[in-house]
């Protein structure tokens, strides 16, 4: 049996599951309201303060199922209790990000910015201290989404591995070579 898929959601204070006829899971909570369509072969049940996920069979499909699902749950219960963050560095000389409104705006060493706009369901704030790279945090009470938006965002200039140029998550460990060495002779 799958490990995570037959651990229980436990429902923190504030926050309600209910399960539709047509298997649609709802989640609502102090931050915002989730839901998710839930595949029909997959059984939710609501048990006083916990989610159970339930599989017919051990096919290899419905296995798979299982765990993803009650994965997805458990992410929309945080995700509407107590919300997502990802932060991001801009590690370059000249590199600057600003959001104005829910557009992200930019300059990354190229002849021209980047305006990005952000989906209304994230929150973006980009902070510039003096002598210290841009910091662009991003929160969104729905997991999938803030990932999607996070490493679109670090895709327009991804780290490289000489000098650490480009954009990183805050805590991620880049991996750094060494540049050519010169030969005397």
């Amino acid at each position: 049996m799958s490990r995570i898929g037959k651990l229980p959601v436990h429902l923190p204070a504030g926050v309600t599951v209910s399960v539709s006829d047509t298997n649609v899971v709802t989640v609502k909570g102090p931050l915002g309201e989730l839901s998710q369509q839930v595949d029909m072969d997959i059984t939710v049940k609501v048990e006083g303060v916990e989610v159970h996920v339930s599989r017919p069979t051990d096919q290899p499909r419905h296995r798979s199922l299982h765990g993803l699902y009650r994965a997805l749950i458990q992410n929309m219960v945080v995700g509407v209790s107590q919300g997502y963050e990802k932060k991001q560095e801009f590690v370059g000389v000249g590199f600057k990000c600003e959001v104005v409104g829910q557009i992200i705006q930019m300059s990354l060493g190229f002849s021209h910015d980047i305006h990005l706009m952000v989906p209304p369901q994230i929150k973006a704030e980009a902070v510039t201290e003096k002598k210290g790279n841009p910091i662009l945090t991003l929160r969104s009470i729905d997991k999938q989404l803030l990932g999607q938006v996070a490493a679109k965002i670090r895709s327009f200039r991804k780290p490289e591995p000489y000098k650490g140029k480009g954009i990183k998550f805050i805590g991620e460990q880049i991996r750094r070579k060494a540049g050519k060495s010169a030969n005397s002779k």
